[in-house]
């Protein structure tokens, strides 16, 4: 399964440390990634596998929601199915 995850925020020193460590400890590739700081705001994009990993979907949404609340950003875990029928004209 292909996960999205947003990370939003003020930028701070290692947002994007803490992500890829979580996703590595739970076996969850990284397939693509972006970020870009606009005006002092952080905003990176994941497209991710999560095929090699045991977690469940939604245990890994809730925890990365932890992981952003430590670090003062929102994070979002979407999957990829529902983040394109989303954004579908």
């Amino acid at each position: 399964m292909k996960g999205i995850i947003t990370v939003v925020g003020q930028d701070k020193v290692g947002i994007i440390a803490e992500v890829c460590t979580f996703l590595s400890k739970n076996n969850i590739n990284i397939l693509d990634i972006s970020q870009s700081i606009t005006g002092g705001y952080f905003h990176m994009m994941m497209i991710v596998d999560m095929e090699s990993s045991n977690a469940v979907f939604h245990q890994v949404a809730a925890e990365l929601d932890k992981v952003g609340e430590k670090l003062g950003v929102q994070i979002r875990l979407q999957s990829e199915d529902i983040f394109q029928a989303m954004h579908r004209i």
